[in-house]
């Protein structure tokens, strides 16, 4: 078992020392940076749009991991790629043509994602989807909210899908989001998770101090 990556949440972080936080998480070592897109639609809260996205991205060389937990993502992927995400994570729940929109994120020459919510089985993500994908994100809490309670089986889920990977023979890296910390790390890790969302356990308290932690966790 290799070490799993680190993908803090700013979601969590304080908003009014936004880029020390995204300073200090970057100087830690942490893989990239998610940032989560929300509409009020398909998730009850709304949060970051482009222009802090392009804002943040003046300074800040890590890889931009965008979760777009927005209806229709489709309608707003070339302008998220225009503002400087690397990558960017739609859900399978949220479009009505999810060929489309992930095709549409390759075209804009960013890495696509599929996020599945927790209610959604792996079954429902066809093995020629998950052929054209960059990344995979298993939703570990209910999307919309920080600081909720990693749903335990979502490790079966882990398992499911890590399975479905390689016995196709792919390399696509597994995300995990929802209730991610100290005391999960190792359930998610063992499950065949790749790269771990966390937020309030980087951003609460000494966040470049939570990052040494968790970073050796990860190892």
């Amino acid at each position: 078992m290799g070490k799993v990556k680190i993908a803090p949440s700013i979601l969590s972080a304080d908003f009014n020392e936004l880029g020390r936080e995204i300073h200090d998480v970057e100087t830690e070592g942490a893989d990239y940076l998610h940032i989560d897109v929300m509409d009020g639609v398909f998730v009850p809260s709304i949060s970051f749009g482009m222009p802090v996205i392009k804002s943040i991205r003046k300074k800040a060389k890590i890889f931009f991991d965008v979760h777009m937990m927005v209806t229709k993502p489709e309608r707003y992927i070339k302008e998220m790629a225009d503002c400087g995400a690397d990558g960017i994570t739609i859900h399978l729940e949220a479009t009505d043509d999810v060929d489309a929109a992930i095709d549409l994120i390759h075209e804009c020459g960013k890495k696509a994602g599929l996020s599945i919510k927790p209610e959604t089985p792996v079954s429902a993500v066809s093995d020629e989807l998950l052929k054209k994908l960059d990344l995979l994100l298993i939703m570990t809490v209910q999307p919309g909210f920080g600081g909720q309670k990693y749903i335990e089986s979502s490790t079966e889920k882990i398992k499911e899908m890590k399975k479905r990977i390689n016995d196709l023979g792919l390399s696509i890296p597994i995300q995990v989001d929802g209730g991610i910390n100290a005391s999960t790390i190792d359930i998610v890790k063992e499950a065949g998770a790749d790269i771990l969302v966390m937020g309030s356990a980087v951003f609460e308290g000494n966040t470049a101090g939570n990052m040494k932690v968790l970073s050796e966790k990860c190892q």
